[in-house]
């Protein structure tokens, strides 16, 4: 049992789109698609439910650090809240607690793009059924079903105003994780170098030069993120008009 708990990192060797990999894909689809399903039951029970994604995240947080500590891999380099879903699950923490649309508006697009890109993509050395595979994979897919629980059972909406506060608070949050590079040797939000294991940045160019194509990929994937709710909203629109020119005929 305490070989899951191990930094033996060849014991658990985790490999992309494995068994295990897919598994976690497909258990977040199925969370995902459940809480759109029982959205009006969650509504009842809201004040539990968001209590329990508060505790179960920041307790994986807080194993995940004590694990590295006591394995003497703590370390400052890497451990700050300066990587994207690190900023983002402590984003997540705040709307669970306060249900702040403001919170809201950042951590949905900063966190759905993260998140899903580290689902698909991890930087994760140990697998199935090491600690660090379910703590990274439940903490990465919790910080997106925070998202879409507000988003179906609150009916929180992101806007495009909410997008460009985003994309601030993106390039605030790379230049404090670019200065503590510096400072530590680290590597926070790979703006230092690629990510060791197999990512989308791969393809999008050398160092540095890969940093501003990721500038105009989080534009792109924002905007990807908002296309729905505009296109929701403008068959509402439409909808409410022709009501409207119906009601006047009569």
């Amino acid at each position: 049992m305490s070989d899951v708990f191990s930094h033996d990192y060849k014991a658990f060797p985790f490999m992309s789109f494995s068994a295990p990999h897919i598994a976690m894909i497909v258990l977040f689809a199925a969370a995902s698609a459940l809480l759109f399903i029982f959205r009006k039951g969650l509504y009842r029970l809201d004040q539990k439910f968001r209590l329990y994604m508060f505790l179960l995240l920041f307790t994986l947080e807080l194993l995940y650090h004590f694990w590295l500590y006591h394995g003497g891999k703590w370390d400052l380099s890497f451990t700050l809240p300066l990587h994207l879903c690190s900023i983002s699950l402590v984003l997540c923490l705040l709307l669970l607690a306060s249900k702040s649309k403001a919170v809201f508006q950042i951590v949905y697009y900063i966190g759905v793009t993260g998140a899903i890109m580290a689902i698909l993509t991890p930087e994760l050395f140990l697998g199935f059924p090491h600690f660090r595979y379910f703590q990274f994979f439940i903490t990465h897919n919790l910080i997106v079903w925070t998202c879409l629980y507000f988003v179906f059972v609150y009916q929180f909406r992101p806007t495009g105003k909410g997008l460009f506060q985003s994309f601030i608070f993106l390039n605030l949050c790379a230049a404090a994780a670019f200065f503590a590079n510096k400072l530590t040797g680290g590597n926070y939000m790979f703006l230092s170098r690629k990510p060791e294991n197999t990512s989308l940045l791969d393809y999008f160019g050398p160092y540095p030069y890969y940093i501003i194509t990721l500038e105009i990929a989080a534009l792109i994937l924002f905007s990807l993120l908002l296309l729905p709710f505009k296109m929701i909203g403008k068959i509402k629109l439409e909808r409410r008009n022709l009501h409207e020119t119906c009601k006047n005929r009569d």
